[in-house]
């Protein structure tokens, strides 16, 4: 299986807001961030941050396929309508990047190790509430 297309189709589901609809990605139970959880409660963690950020968009800029591993480095450009990463929305949109790692098994996503730019959602984010 091409890892790298497999992703890409992942992302585009992201992209089209079907978060409830990753069965063909993500294995019934998986590891996000060395916590276990359902494909429920991972698909369900990725549709709160819809809710907050309409306007989420995962944009792929650097991707590295080796074995069974997927390297991913993405940036989002947003504007949160609600508390995001725990910062009020200040109606500004904001620019961060995402460095995320997966470990995929008979094709689909078994562990996930997620980094967030959180000093970069902080100071964007905080610019506009102080």
């Amino acid at each position: 299986m091409d890892l790298g297309a497999q992703y890409r189709r992942y992302i585009s589901y992201l992209n089209e807001g079907r978060v409830h609809d990753l069965g063909d990605f993500v294995h019934e139970e998986l590891i996000y961030n060395d916590e276990p959880m359902t494909r429920d409660d991972y698909q369900n963690y990725i549709a709160d941050d819809f809710a907050r950020i309409p306007d989420l968009h995962f944009d792929i800029h650097q991707l590295i396929v080796s074995d069974n591993h997927v390297a991913s480095r993405i940036r989002f450009n947003c504007t949160p309508e609600a508390d995001f990463r725990g910062h009020a929305p200040n109606g500004q949109k904001i620019s961060f990047v995402e460095h995320v790692f997966y470990q995929f098994e008979n094709g689909k996503i078994r562990q996930v190790w997620s980094l967030l730019d959180d000093r970069a959602i902080h100071a964007q984010m905080e610019k506009e509430n102080n």
